[in-house]
């Protein structure tokens, strides 16, 4: 079965507010427009505390664009959903994709860790629209 290409299905991720589920079951510790402990700005995403090694799982389909470590971030996986809406997974213990891989939601792409300066285990995530980000907690189902 082939993938749909990023932005082959025109408002497809948009169709999903609401409905999207939370990428790793756990507590969230920081949301999104919360000042940071550390003096920087405010959080652009949330974080979801969660044992190390867990599956983190891709909330919508697309195709990763990024899978690396990048400083603050950790290890940083990125998925662009098109119409430019993208996923950003950080502070990974390990990354299960690499760049050009196609992702459907709920397939694994990253195991949960403690890297990019983060104190506790898991999960950094965040969502973009044209590169600005949005609260992740506002497309969610929170169960």
């Amino acid at each position: 079965e082939r993938l749909p290409e990023p932005g082959a299905a025109p408002g497809a991720f948009a169709s999903m507010k609401g409905r999207l589920a939370l990428p790793v079951a756990g507590q969230i510790a920081n949301r999104f427009g919360q000042a940071r402990a550390d003096g920087g700005l405010e959080w652009r995403g949330i974080t979801i505390l969660a044992r190390s090694g867990q599956e983190v799982r891709a909330v919508a389909p697309g195709r990763v664009v990024f899978a690396d470590w990048l400083r603050g971030f950790g290890n940083l996986l990125i998925v662009d959903h098109g119409d430019g809406y993208m996923s950003l997974y950080g502070s990974n213990e390990a990354l299960l994709r690499r760049v050009g891989d196609g992702v459907r939601s709920g397939d694994p792409v990253a195991t949960v860790g403690a890297t990019g300066g983060s104190a506790q285990s898991g999960l950094y995530f965040e969502l973009r629209h044209q590169g600005r980000p949005f609260d992740p907690l506002g497309w969610a189902t929170v169960r």
